[in-house]
């Protein structure tokens, strides 16, 4: 069952203003990522104190100092946008699902991924550092 809206809203801002398009349906995912060419960054949003602690934090961190950046970036909520995260997560193949977590795409194949047990006990500048050597590796 979805959370409220309301709860939610101020976690959804803090990754759209930083220019993250959101995905809320099937046909928002597709229209993203039913092209399988360049890159793409796809982060999983939650509800959970892992996401607002770290991976949250390590998005902007990474976002602000990554010399290479994916030609998209777009975000689903998990626990709320519940189509949409099932349909993203149908694009990461055999990885399985986790949220908070961060999947990069080059041409439809997942390069790199960040599962929630990556972002569970380390800081916003360890994740940072991972999602910007995933950048710099895949979209230079």
């Amino acid at each position: 069952m979805p959370y409220p809206e309301l709860m939610i809203a101020p976690m959804r801002a803090e990754v759209t203003r930083l220019g993250v398009q959101e995905m809320k349906t099937v046909d928002e995912v597709d229209a993203a990522l039913g092209n399988a060419e360049g890159t793409a960054f796809v982060f999983v949003n939650s509800m959970c104190g892992c996401a607002a602690g770290g991976a949250r934090p390590a998005l902007a961190k990474a976002l602000a100092t990554a010399t290479a950046k994916p030609a998209k970036l777009l975000t689903v909520f998990a626990g709320q946008d519940l189509d949409a995260t099932a349909r993203v997560r149908s694009y990461f193949g055999q990885y399985q699902p986790s949220s908070p977590s961060a999947a990069l795409l080059k041409d439809g194949e997942v390069v790199a991924f960040i599962h929630r047990h990556e972002i569970e006990g380390r800081s916003p500048e360890m994740i940072a550092a991972a999602i910007v050597t995933a950048f710099e590796t895949h979209c230079a």
